[in-house]
């Protein structure tokens, strides 16, 4: 009779572990799949600097073609686009013309069919502010840096001859662009913001402070409190990081990952498993190099290549979301 009553115990304690991981805990056998992602890649080509094509990808690393040839502006180019979706669930780019001193834009729902929208002009801007001038005149003696009516100096004209490589930047419901502007001479970045909604009215331009002259492609991503800005130092031919506590700056240079030397066009993402990834355009050798930050931007694996895409894709944008 002990025999039975300890066999019947145990046969309980058994059912009702089974019953304990069927039912109790959810962590093993009820747990919710991990959050999935989608990686939509905007990129004019080697091919057409006058057509965009839509990439896909679940992980940010391998890339399919959803689109192309999927927008072509009514005239001028469209290089160097970024892509976002906006609060009113619809996606925009914002590119480059190469038509003066213009932006693009453009938008769409579903990522494969676009509509024009317009030309942004930004004709001035830049009066006495370093980095923008035709960098013909003699070196300036008072210790300024980069191109401008002085070599070194500051642009002695308000007038922008070239706006290029705008790239988003949304902080909540507070939509902006990053744009590099020229009156002649070397590049600087500036932010401009939305006036409404609709994307249809913008601010003046405002400059990135301590970026400085000769910089071009600035992209920006805040982490926590710190804006933190990539951009193409266009002497040294190099991508350079910078970070600061608010969006125009003051910025100051951090130690940059292993990128290389001619390089441009940096995009930068978050990852399913939430390190951070530059995209890089090394546009001499005809690749596209990727490089990971598993520590807050702090270190960077050095740059490896894109599989499926170099020789192909120049100057991309990228942007995440729920798949």
């Amino acid at each position: 009779m002990g025999d039975l009553v300890r066999a019947s115990s145990v046969a309980a304690v058994t059912l009702l572990a089974m019953a304990g991981l069927l039912f109790a805990t959810p962590g093993v056998s009820g747990a919710e799949p991990p959050e999935q992602w989608r990686y939509t890649m905007v990129a004019f080509s080697n091919a057409s600097a006058r057509d965009m094509d839509v990439y896909e990808s679940g992980d940010g690393t391998q890339f399919r073609p959803v689109a192309k040839a999927a927008y072509r502006p009514s005239s001028g180019y469209i290089r160097d686009a970024s892509i976002m979706r906006h609060t009113d669930g619809l996606y925009y780019v914002t590119y480059t013309t190469a038509d003066g001193a213009n932006i693009g834009f453009a938008r769409s729902a579903d990522r494969l069919t676009w509509t024009q929208m317009r030309n942004w002009p930004l004709p001035l801007c830049c009066a006495f502010l370093p980095g923008t001038g035709d960098g013909k005149g003699p070196v300036n003696p008072f210790g300024f840096t980069g191109s401008a009516g002085f070599k070194d100096g500051p642009s002695l004209s308000p007038f922008v001859t070239k706006a290029w490589a705008p790239e988003w930047f949304a902080d909540g419901d507070r939509v902006s662009i990053i744009v590099s502007l020229s009156t002649g001479g070397g590049f600087m970045p500036y932010v401009m913001t939305a006036q409404d909604r609709s994307l249809r009215t913008w601010g003046l331009p405002v400059p990135l402070l301590s970026i400085g002259a000769d910089h071009i492609d600035t992209t920006v991503v805040k982490i926590g409190p710190t804006y933190h800005a990539f951009t193409k130092n266009e002497t040294k031919k190099v991508v350079e990081h910078a970070v600061a506590s608010s969006l125009t700056g003051r910025y100051s240079f951090a130690p940059p990952g292993d990128w290389g030397s001619l390089v441009e066009g940096p995009a930068i993402v978050r990852l399913p498993d939430g390190a951070w990834r530059l995209y890089l355009d090394s546009y001499r050798d005809g690749r596209y190099l990727y490089s990971d930050s598993t520590d807050g931007l702090r270190t960077w694996s050095t740059a490896k290549e894109l599989p499926g895409l170099s020789g192909t894709v120049r100057h991309i944008g990228i942007m995440r979301e729920p798949a």
